[in-house]
């Protein structure tokens, strides 16, 4: 499996579909960073993207049948987690991973907080910012 962000042209903001959560990892009492895969570039790609809980909760509802037991399995986790960062991961038989049919999310690159902001060699690294959710829609 790759890094998706090492498919990427350069570092305008794109979209990913066909988009798997596999980990949800709770950073902190307000940031949450979810690691997922996408098929990109005909390829299996994976990447991690740094949420806050009001937005993991509106992937979570976009996750079909298995919606209400994730946020209540998250409810759960927060309440009982006395070590940061807590892990929940969806990568078994049990626990598959959770699709998030007929969604495209809009991605942005972000880069290491060390480096200089006009350093043109920084290389971004492979979390990214949701900029934006969309639903597919059929006729």
């Amino acid at each position: 499996m790759k890094r998706l962000v090492d498919a990427l042209v350069d570092d305008t903001d794109f979209f990913v579909e066909q988009v798997q959560i596999t980990a949800i990892v709770f950073d902190n009492t307000d940031d949450v960073t979810v690691w997922a895969t996408t098929f990109f570039d005909d390829d299996i790609h994976f990447f991690h993207l740094g949420l806050q809980f009001p937005t993991l909760d509106l992937l979570l509802r976009l996750a079909g049948s298995r919606a209400e037991a994730l946020q209540e399995q998250i409810a759960d986790a927060l309440a009982t987690v006395t070590d940061w960062p807590c892990l929940l991961e969806y990568t078994t038989e049990d626990s598959p991973p959770v699709p998030l049919d007929g969604v495209a999310l809009k991605l942005s690159c972000t880069y290491p907080a060390d480096e200089p902001e006009d350093d043109e060699d920084s290389m971004p690294h492979n979390i990214f910012y949701l900029e934006g959710v969309f639903m597919r829609l059929e006729p």
